[in-house]
């Protein structure tokens, strides 16, 4: 079902520290757009069933959050960055970008955060076997997901180029 609206909505995905909320925030800003931490959001607004101490985070409530946020995505214009990303509601997004980096250098960001041994593990298993590209190509139409690197600066830069391209050539074909 296409929706009719003024701006696009773009879901920026990928395991935990590939650098979804640094890219996602950098490409709102730079584009007149809302940025959705839907982490941050989570926690903010209570759109959780609880804390999961094995994982050391709040327990997603993926229906509070589609109710949250519904009206503001119709409107379009939003930046959305969260690590899961089968259980949006497909309407929502005009591109889906899903962040892969190198092992190690993931690695290395997870366990800068502190995160536990279990945690670091669990998260590396699903970068390496391919966890969130996979659900982003089984929930979406093959055409708006791009899987991007997210290794080192200069994918970064490629990375915000690509986007901030894509987002013009939406602006000209959509208005």
């Amino acid at each position: 079902m296409n929706i009719k609206r003024n701006k696009p909505n773009i879901l920026i995905t990928g395991t935990p520290g590939t650098g979804k909320t640094s890219l996602a925030g950098v490409i709102a800003s730079n584009n007149e757009m809302n940025h959705i931490d839907i982490s941050s959001a989570v926690k903010e607004k209570e759109l959780h069933d609880g804390w999961d101490s094995e994982f050391q985070c709040y327990i997603l409530d993926e229906d509070k959050v589609c109710d949250e946020f519904e009206d503001v995505m119709v409107k379009g214009g939003n930046v959305v960055d969260h690590h899961g990303c089968e259980w949006f509601p497909e309407r929502w997004f005009d591109l889906v970008i899903v962040l892969r980096t190198d092992i190690k250098i993931l690695n290395d960001r997870l366990e800068k955060r502190n995160y536990n041994q279990h945690k670091i593990t669990n998260n590396l298993d699903c970068e390496i076997m391919q966890v969130i590209l996979d659900e982003a190509r089984n929930s979406y139409k093959q055409e708006i997901v791009v899987e991007l690197p997210s290794t080192t600066l200069e994918d970064n830069e490629n990375n915000q180029n690509f986007i901030s391209q894509w987002i013009q050539n939406w602006y000209e074909k959509n208005n």
